[in-house]
């Protein structure tokens, strides 16, 4: 498979410090794009930015320490935009002087997220439709950092209101060095889909860096978006999760070269590699639950994907884990099955309600 696209951009640099090369962001995802996790998109290549799951900075300035673990990352994840959210100007211009003490290259400002808890507390979309509040937090950051900053926004409230445009415009009034637009609504949650017409008016609105956001799934999508639109680049969320290889691939697409294709064995390398990264990085108690999780996302759509599921379910300790992945990875049915399988069908198996963002959870409270 070779890309037939020529003359796009690969790269972009925020505020002519930060360089995007390539042009492929990993998404911020709560309880998902954790530092093993990120480390683990930038082993398998071709990602040239990553953001953390977001910060809660009502937990962040009253010294929950679950909330700072959030805030751990290592060199190799560089380069890395840590994400805050929340409403209140003051712990928000406090937060992000946070980030920049912890070394980040990047402060996110998050806009965009739907769920419950982050708007019952005036953070997240809820911001989109309070415009003079999300200004004294733009112009207050921005004056307390030296770091980039970025925001990550939806193209509206609900139907009767997409600003998106508009507020893209106060971001860059404010001083804010990129922007990410997701083309849904908050009304609309992760149902639908992503109109990226919304995200290509914003990229026309603004000189600074657009990125756009939503349904990119598959490396062919993530090239056919940036030549549709004229985006700087695009973020990829839920298509990291079912194929983690899909930067590589859409970088591949971007060089004209040919898309490497993962082996089920090597599907099964990433696995161990990521209960590597997780066994360094969480106590034992955690460590079955984020390798389940994994397993189930990156299984989706393979033959013989929900039997295995199911048997992990029942898997009581990390050795009977482990032993059930190696079944079920090195199974020589699976493995013919699975060569003619595509990885597009693991990401349109999950359902929205596995990536509403209420996975955001007590960690991100304040104590």
């Amino acid at each position: 498979m070779v890309s037939s696209v020529v003359g796009m951009t690969t790269g972009f640099s925020i505020a002519d410090r930060v360089p995007v090369e390539p042009n492929l962001i990993l998404a911020p995802m709560a309880g998902v794009t954790d530092s093993p996790f990120r480390r683990l998109i930038k082993e398998l290549g071709g990602v040239g930015l990553i953001v953390t799951e977001f910060v809660s900075v009502e937990g962040l300035t009253r010294g929950n320490l679950r909330t700072h673990r959030l805030l751990r990352f290592l060199p190799e994840e560089r380069p890395i935009s840590i994400q805050i959210f929340g409403y209140d100007d003051e712990r928000m211009r406090q937060a992000a002087e946070v980030v920049e003490e912890v070394g980040a290259d990047i402060l996110d400002v998050n806009c965009g997220c739907p769920a419950k808890k982050v708007i019952k507390g005036g953070g997240g979309s809820n911001l989109l439709k309070d415009l003079p509040q999300l200004e004294k937090i733009l112009k207050g950051i921005r004056r307390s950092i030296s770091i980039p900053m970025t925001v990550k926004i939806r193209s509206g409230w609900n139907d009767n209101l997409v600003n998106c445009v508009e507020v893209a415009k106060l971001i860059e009034d404010c001083g804010g060095q990129m922007i990410a637009v997701h083309g849904r609504t908050k009304e609309q949650g992760y149902k639908g889909s992503s109109d990226w017409n919304r995200i290509a008016e914003v990229k026309q609105a603004v000189s600074i860096p657009v990125v756009g956001s939503g349904d990119v799934v598959t490396p062919e999508g993530a090239l056919a978006r940036l030549d549709e639109t004229g985006v700087d680049g695009v973020m990829i969320g839920r298509g990291a999760i079912a194929n983690p290889f899909i930067f590589r691939e859409a970088q591949a697409l971007q060089r004209r070269e040919t898309v490497p294709v993962p082996s089920l064995d090597e599907k099964y390398r990433v696995i161990l590699r990521y209960y590597e990264l997780i066994r360094d990085d969480l106590p034992d108690k955690a460590i079955p639950g984020k390798l389940k999780q994994l397993c189930n996302y990156f299984t989706k759509g393979l033959p013989g994907g929900a039997d295995f599921r199911q048997s992990l379910l029942r898997s009581q300790s990390i050795p009977e884990l482990l032993e059930r992945v190696e079944s079920y990875f090195t199974d020589e049915r699976v493995v013919e099955a699975a060569a003619v399988a595509g990885s597009a069908s693991a990401v349109e198996a999950l359902s929205e309600q596995e990536w509403a963002c209420d996975t955001y959870c007590a960690a991100d409270e304040p104590a």
